[in-house]
């Protein structure tokens, strides 16, 4: 499918254009560098990194997905990916110009609305065509997740463009956002691309229904944890406790269920994808453990009161597991190809991923004492370097496969 490779070598481009927003934004922090808004940076940075790299690969691989009963629908794909990568590039020019006006607001409702579109076609399409497979419950809650998460997109655009700015309002849309995405179309997409895999290569994989129930029940109230600075009453910070003890026995029966295919993985794996794979995995486990952490008030605070942590745990979610398990799974359906460049690339793209999460827990917890460590700021320009360069690595592979083929 030349189409979809096409689609796959413009997300790789894409994340490069992320990671080199990324050095520039470090640029700026640890040098002099007077050009450009850090700001407007920020908002480019984070815009593109969610609609024109994550997003666009899911729909890339979930329309891969789709179409292998229901070619027909193709077009209908082709045309709202395209779509949403014109509404990508109309953002970054939007907010490198403007930051939140005309232009960024219009393209990211654009965006959107295309999202609802590529709903509604895929929900249809799973009910009519795969109603009984392993990835449909998964991929029907990731589409209904991204969804909801828009509603803390149109409360901010609204603040922004009435300038009726409240903080409180403001913090809380933007964690609506980030949490369904993270928690929701992100982590839920990516489960049902990974029930796929092991469906397909793994022939004594089952999956558990109560996996899927108990991440389900407990994502929408998870989002409490992160607004438990708004001196929530006793009874809802209950629900949110709740909502910890659920993917935390999610976490456990997951662990227990991919335990069983370690035989297997050994056998038809061959050592980069077990490592990505397994640092993905690794970060995902953090990630949940951090969020249980959070319904302490202490460690709350803390989370939400220092800057560096609130970026290290974005980044754990966005780099460490969302960004490598793409990374891991094009390369073991050989979307990426096999070979030194793309090895020593994805390599060294996990090495800056956990470089970049150590320098910034270490700056995290410098603040607590308001400890100054010097040239964090520089170790991590050079750390943003490291995967700009990585991720250069891997597009420069595929562009070669592409051209041999």
């Amino acid at each position: 499918m030349q189409q979809h490779n096409r689609w796959i070598k413009i997300g790789l481009i894409n994340f490069g254009i992320v990671a080199l927003i990324g050095c520039i934004m470090r640029y700026k922090i640890g040098f002099d560098f007077p050009f450009l808004d850090q700001k407007r940076l920020l908002h480019s940075h984070s815009h593109y990194a969610f609609v024109a790299w994550v997003s666009h690969m899911l729909y890339t691989i979930l329309t891969e997905f789709a179409v292998q009963k229901n070619s027909q629908k193709y077009p209908i794909y082709s045309k709202l990916i395209w779509g949403n990568l014109i509404c990508a590039g109309g953002m970054v020019v939007g907010f490198m110009t403007q930051s939140y006006g005309p232009i960024s607001i219009t393209f990211s409702v654009l965006a959107i609305l295309i999202s609802y579109v590529f709903s509604y076609n895929y929900w249809n399409d799973l009910t009519n065509h795969h109603p009984n497979h392993i990835s449909t419950p998964w991929f029907k809650a990731a589409l209904f997740f991204n969804c909801l998460s828009s509603i803390g997109s149109f409360i901010l655009a609204w603040m922004m463009s009435t300038k009726h700015f409240d903080q409180n309002l403001y913090l809380a849309s933007t964690y609506f956002y980030l949490h369904f995405q993270y928690s929701g179309w992100f982590f839920f997409g990516i489960m049902g691309i990974l029930m796929n895999l092991f469906q397909q290569q793994f022939p004594s994989f089952k999956a558990d229904p109560g996996v899927l129930r108990l991440f389900l029940y407990s994502c929408i109230p998870a989002y409490l944890l992160s607004v438990l600075w708004a001196h929530l009453p006793w009874y809802i910070y209950i629900i949110a406790v709740i909502a910890v003890v659920l993917q935390l026995l999610g976490l456990m029966k997951l662990i227990q269920r991919f335990s069983k295919l370690l035989p297997e993985i050994k056998q038809k794996w061959n050592l980069i994808s077990k490592l990505i794979f397994t640092a993905s995995f690794v970060a995902l486990t953090i990630k949940l453990c951090l969020q249980a952490g959070s319904i302490f008030p202490d460690i709350s605070k803390l989370a939400f009161g220092f800057r560096s942590i609130v970026i290290a745990y974005l980044h754990l979610v966005l780099l460490a597991f969302v960004s490598l398990f793409i990374v891991a799974y094009l390369y073991n359906q050989n979307k990426i190809p096999d070979t030194k460049v793309s090895r020593l690339g994805i390599v060294a793209l996990a090495i800056g991923v956990f470089l970049n999460e150590f320098v910034l827990m270490i700056q995290g917890v410098s603040s607590f004492s308001y400890t100054i460590i010097p040239f964090l700021n520089e170790i991590l320009f050079g750390v943003s370097l490291l995967i700009f360069i990585s991720v250069c690595f891997i597009i420069i592979s595929s562009h070669r496969n592409q051209l041999q083929n």
